[in-house]
């Protein structure tokens, strides 16, 4: 205790700027790189995660005097969740358990090893704020990893201390007071308030009273001009998703396109109307991804400091096509719409531009054609060095990255790959959910150069269909995506992209006429009969199939055919290992009292002996 104690002394208070809700009266007991409310006035969590250590630091702020718990849930409920306990007594002392969750009961206290530990706490005006920490992975069949991608955490708190009385103290229910939050703990965005961009000036490109179909899905596409006053370039330093408060349920997400520079319009009847009504007249505009958002995910980005996004005056880009995706299964009526985006604009030019880049397969049915019953199926694709020696000599730096599949999607990475071998992955959304969908700030920016190579996968789970899963824009489609932002800006590449090639095709069907109707082609795959024995066999085709490889940007696409994805020597697979330097200083502290503890029994006993 005393060690404890000293330990809490030598630590100063230092505060993070309060945002993103942060309501807790308490000061942190150090800087975090995250923060975020998990219940407004009532639950606050900061974080750091160390990659080196491979270790993550909390801190939980709640407003109670009682005890507080954070978990790791592996589907989003009790059962299963790997939960840190901790309460302040009434001496100041910090207790914390690690428990486990079997099912929706009290959990009980981790039998196998301890892998929470505090650091430090305290009570202060009716809240309770402890700093812990644990292994990302604790290699513990008890615990939960905390993986790449999205995390689902779940927190409770009761309004007393456990009673002590009982073995490891009983916890009274928490009732209602309890909540969820699914965020990707290594990669958060950490967005910034509004208030932080209230001195700026800005644009919007958004709808005003669209009435949305009564269909299950719709996609309407906008062309937006960049606004007149723009005389001299800007940099834009963030941007925000704007959705209408009143249609939160059915705006599914949003994309902005760049469109090309040769795109020539009337400013008095810009295109506006459902994407395939108008499909003719957004040709144009419908390839070069410039940026996005998507539901769950967070509603501000900011661009790292060096860079902005270009806009106005003489930048090339004029004409932007906004796509919005209306996911309305109840196919309600009457909904009208005015959401869209904003860009706030900084005051000065930065010394970088922002891009954005694409990587993963075709959205149709030539690039994505799931069977249903699959428990794992995989779609690969690659982009070859002959598409990115089209980089700068320079190189150039990523920072964020977006990972996009639809309802079926369970992971999305791409893996860095020199001279034929596996370097790193720019991005790992091992643990991915459709419903939370965010742009992954990359711990570090990532440097890539002309020649380096990109292996992307997807993995989908069709265990819930009962018929093939094709790739469209349609929430019941499927997409595989991995968009990247990065500068400086390359003007003429902004996707990397696969499909299967037309002979791969005219094989699979035995036809040796080429496959232009692509309505029959539709068809030709929903009669398709699955079996156990033939979704092995259509991954053995996935897995073998020619691709047709589409690099740049419109107006300036190239194509190759690849007989075949390239190989290359892989990562080798991380063993979990746990290093007693990573323990926490209450476990250090009583190992090393342990120790001294049983070398003075011995000494004692010793001279009693003799």
């Amino acid at each position: 205790m005393w060690l404890t104690t000293i330990f809490c002394v030598l630590i100063p208070f230092l505060v993070i700027e309060k945002s993103n809700g942060i309501t807790s009266p308490i000061q942190t007991f150090t800087s975090y790189r995250y923060s975020t409310e998990l219940q407004n006035n009532v639950a606050d969590l900061w974080w750091t995660v160390d990659e080196t250590k491979q270790e993550i630091t909390f801190e939980l702020h709640v407003k109670t005097l009682g005890w507080i718990a954070l978990g790791i849930s592996p589907a989003g409920g009790m059962k299963g969740a790997d939960i840190g306990l901790g309460w302040i007594d009434q001496s100041g002392q910090v207790h914390f358990q690690d428990r486990h969750a079997y099912n929706n009961s009290r959990p009980v206290v981790d039998t196998t090893t301890t892998d929470w530990f505090a650091l430090q706490g305290r009570e202060q005006n009716g809240w309770t704020a402890i700093q812990f920490k644990r292994l990302l992975d604790t290699c513990d069949t008890m615990d939960v990893p905390i993986k790449s991608g999205t995390n689902i955490l779940i927190f409770a708190y009761g309004l007393e201390d456990p009673d002590m009385s009982t073995p490891n103290g009983m916890i009274y229910y928490h009732d209602n007071r309890r909540g969820s939050r699914i965020i990707p703990l290594r990669s958060y965005g950490n967005p910034s308030p509004d208030e932080k961009f209230a001195e700026l000036d800005y644009f919007d490109f958004q709808l005003k009273d669209y009435i949305v179909p009564s269909t299950d899905t719709t996609y309407h596409c906008k062309i937006y001009k960049i606004p007149e006053h723009l005389k001299q370039r800007r940099h834009a330093v963030a941007h925000k998703t704007i959705i209408d408060s009143a249609n939160v349920d059915i705006v599914h997400h949003l994309l902005m396109y760049e469109c090309n520079p040769t795109a020539i319009f009337d400013d008095n009847n810009l295109p506006d109307g459902e994407c395939d009504q108008i499909y003719r007249q957004v040709q144009e505009c419908s390839a070069n991804i410039a940026t996005g958002w998507a539901v769950g995910g967070d509603r501000i980005v900011e661009f790292p400091e060096i860079a902005g996004y270009p806009v106005g005056g003489d930048f090339e880009i004029k004409y932007y096509m906004v796509q919005m995706h209306y996911d309305n299964p109840k196919k309600m009526s009457n909904r009208r719409d005015s959401s869209g985006i904003r860009f706030y604009l900084g005051k000065e030019l930065r010394e970088q531009e922002l891009g954005y880049l694409t990587l993963g397969a075709d959205s149709n049915a030539g690039g994505i054609a799931i069977p249903p019953g699959a428990d794992r199926f995989i779609i690969d694709s690659y982009c070859p060095a002959s598409a990115t020696n089209r980089f700068p000599k320079s190189g150039i730096t990523v920072t964020t990255a977006f990972p996009h599949t639809h309802l079926q999607g369970a992971s999305v990475w791409t893996k860095i790959i020199r001279d034929k071998k596996a370097v790193d992955y720019l991005f790992n959304g091992e643990s991915y959910d459709f419903n939370f969908q965010f742009e992954n700030r990359l711990p570090k920016p990532v440097q890539l150069y002309p020649g380096d190579e990109f292996a992307t996968r997807c993995v989908y789970n069709t265990m819930n269909k009962d018929e093939i899963t094709l790739g469209g824009e349609r929430t019941k489609d499927e997409m595989c995506l991995h968009m990247f932002t990065y500068y400086p800006r390359m003007n003429n590449f902004y996707g990397c992209m696969n499909t299967n090639s037309q002979n791969a095709w005219k094989q699979a069907m035995n036809v040796t006429e080429p496959i232009e109707d692509y309505m029959k082609f539709q068809q030709w795959l929903r009669d398709l009969k699955w079996t156990p024995e033939s979704i092995n066999k259509w991954q053995e085709f996935y897995d073998n199939a020619p691709r047709l490889l589409i690099a740049g940007g419109a107006g300036n696409f190239t194509y190759e055919e690849l007989p075949r994805l390239p190989e290359y020597i892989d990562l080798k697979p991380q063993e979990c290992k746990k290093d007693i330097s990573s323990k926490g200083i209450h476990e250090t502290s009583f190992i090393s009292l342990t120790i001294i503890s049983f070398l003075m029994t011995f000494i004692t006993n010793f001279f009693i002996i003799q």
